[in-house]
């Protein structure tokens, strides 16, 4: 995880939190070959996103010489990387771009009913977060890895509009509505 990510991550202790399995999703599986003197020694990489469909998600990357060990091993460390996000209204409150290598994704509020409209590797973030009506572009590498790093960077950059509030000292109503 790469550390400027890593140090905007809220720890979360996951025994408060009742992370639902059905929000447990295997973004990218790779096999990975190493050649050895006796041939090629396959391992495996797994990402995985973990939420509880209410606000607060995370990733985590595994591996191991076994699919479901690396899976095993990327639920547990996303587990160990969660962040919260401000939800309104089933969307996010307003228009974010997120950035990880080269990685770019634009995530956009969308009316109620919309649905989660977004590629693979952002989807099933945006799900697990529980973020159900939102307009997602990938608008450069449609590597996996880098997609989902850079939704975590655009979902961490998301302000919360009581926060937004509190900082410029004026009512929600004017947050909203100039």
């Amino acid at each position: 995880m790469n550390a400027n990510i890593k140090s905007r991550i809220v720890r979360i202790g996951e025994t408060k939190i009742d992370l639902k399995p059905e929000y447990e999703k295997v973004v990218a599986i790779h096999r990975v070959a190493k050649v050895v003197k006796g041939g090629r020694r396959f391992s495996f990489s797994a990402i995985v996103v973990v939420g509880n469909g209410d606000g607060i998600v995370g990733y985590g990357l595994g591996k191991a010489n076994e699919v479901t060990d690396a899976i095993a091993k990327g639920v547990e460390e996303a587990k160990k990387n969660l962040i919260r996000v401000p939800i309104m209204k089933n969307t996010i409150p307003h228009e974010i771009l997120g950035k990880f290598g080269g990685g770019l994704v634009l995530l956009k509020p969308a009316a109620a009913g919309t649905g989660v409209i977004a590629g693979g590797a952002m989807r099933a973030v945006l799900e697990a977060a529980g973020i159900k009506d939102v307009l997602a572009k990938s608008k450069a590498s449609s590597n996996a890895h880098n997609v989902v790093k850079a939704t975590f960077d655009a979902l961490l950059r998301v302000k919360a509009p009581h926060m937004v509030a509190m900082q410029r000292q004026i009512s929600m109503n004017k947050v909203f509505n100039g």
